[in-house]
C-alpha cells in the first residue's frame, strides 16, 4: 500500500517530486480550512505543515493514522511534540535548509549596525553628508557571544570566521562543543566578555523572555543584541530599558515579540510603547522575519524535510 501524504501549506516543487519519485500518494491542498484538515486528515500517513495551522491536541486526534508530522522550517513550537510523540507519531523538522540563511543574514544585519548603512542610506538619500555621524565600528577584535548553537548558531559562528573576531558559544543542552569556529563557554562567562550577543535558540517555555532586564543587567560590557531566532526570546519593554540605559549599544532584530503565531503578520492597530520607542530609535535595525527566507532555503527545507519524512514511513514499512 502506498503512502498518503497532506501537504497544507507553501511547498517548493522539489518535495513534490521527491514523493513522487519514493512512490507516494500527495494531495497539496495549501488553502484547506481549518476544519476541512480535520475533516480529511485521518486517511493520511504523514502531513507536512509550515505555519498556517497550530498542532495542537485535537489536530493530533484527528490524524489518527498519522506516522509523522513535519514542518517545513527550524521551530517547532506550534507542534505539540510530547502529545504527538505519546500517540507514537514522529516530528520532524528542516533546519539544515535554512541554516546558512540566517547565518549570512545576523552576519548583514551586524555590519549594518556596525556601519550605520540604513541611517546613512536615507541621510544621503534626503542630501545629508555625515561622515563623521555615521562613523563605524569594526567586528575586528570584538568578542561574539552566540546563545544556542545549533544548526542556526553554528552557521552564524562559520559565517564570522573571517572576521577576526573572537567567537564563543553557550547551549544549555550541549557539551564539549568547541569547534573551529566558536569556543565553548559558560552564560556568566559569555555575559562577562561578549561585545555583540546573537541568539539562536528555539521557543520553548525556557527561553520565552530569556533577553531581560536580568540577563541585560548581567551583561558587563554595552552589547549588540541579534535576534534571529524567535521575537519572544527578547523582552520587548526590557531591551529599551537597556537601550535607555546604554547597557545594549543597539539591537537588529528579524523577529518582533508581538508577531503572530504563522509570523504572516504582527499588531497593527494600537502598537506598545515599546515598539514606538524602537521603531524611532536610530540604534534599530528590523527586518520582518526573513533571516531564513532566501530562495534557495525554500527549496532545501522543503527537499530535506522530504527525506526524513520518506525514510519515517520507510520504518513503518507504508513507502
Amino acid at each position: 500500500m502506498k503512502s498518503k501524504i497532506l501537504i497544507i501549506d507553501d511547498a517548493h516543487p522539489s518535495m513534490l517530486q521527491k514523493f513522487a519519485d519514493a512512490g507516494c500518494i500527495v494531495e497539496y491542498h495549501e488553502n484547506l480550512s481549518e476544519q476541512e484538515i480535520y475533516n480529511t486528515i485521518h486517511a493520511f500517513d504523514a502531513v507536512v505543515i509550515r505555519s498556517k495551522i497550530v498542532a495542537n491536541a485535537a489536530f493530533i486526534d484527528a490524524g489518527s493514522n498519522l506516522k509523522c508530522i513535519g514542518r517545513i522550517g527550524a521551530g517547532m513550537e506550534t507542534i505539540d511534540i510530547a502529545y504527538a510523540e505519546s500517540k507514537g507519531i514522529q516530528c520532524l523538522n528542516s533546519p539544515e535548509g535554512n541554516r546558512d540563511a540566517v547565518g549570512e543574514h545576523a552576519v548583514g544585519m551586524l555590519l549594518a549596525l556596525a556601519n550605520n548603512i540604513t541611517k546613512a542610506d536615507k541621510e544621503v538619500r534626503s542630501s545629508i553628508w555625515d561622515r563623521e555621524g555615521n562613523r563605524g565600528f569594526e567586528i575586528m577584535g570584538k568578542t561574539i557571544g552566540i546563545v544556542g548553537y545549533g544548526n542556526m548558531g553554528q552557521a552564524f559562528a562559520k559565517k564570522l570566521s573571517g572576521f577576526g573576531a573572537h567567537v564563543i558559544a553557550y547551549d544549555k543542552y550541549k557539551k564539549n562543543f568547541s569547534d573551529e569556529y566558536a569556543q565553548e563557554c559558560s552564560l556568566e562567562y559569555l555575559q562577562k566578555h561578549a561585545d555583540i550577543i546573537s541568539f539562536h535558540v528555539p521557543q520553548t517555555p525556557e527561553t520565552i523572555a530569556m533577553c531581560n532586564a536580568h540577563f541585560i543587567a548581567a551583561c558587563a560590557k554595552p552589547f549588540v543584541l541579534i535576534n534571529t531566532a524567535r521575537g519572544k526570546v527578547v523582552c520587548t519593554n526590557d531591551l529599551v530599558a537597556g537601550i535607555q540605559s546604554g547597557k545594549v549599544r543597539a539591537a537588529a532584530l528579524d523577529v518582533l515579540e508581538y508577531e503572530s503565531f504563522n509570523f504572516q503578520d504582527f499588531l497593527t492597530d494600537a502598537m506598545p510603547e515599546a515598539f514606538e520607542y524602537l521603531r524611532t530609535s536610530p540604534k534599530v535595525l528590523f527586518t520582518p522575519h526573513i533571516a531564513g527566507w532566501t530562495v534557495e532555503s525554500k527549496e532545501k527545507l522543503a527537499s530535506i524535510l522530504a527525506d526524513k519524512i520518506i525514510a519515517c514511513l520507510k520504518q513503518h514499512k507504508t513507502v
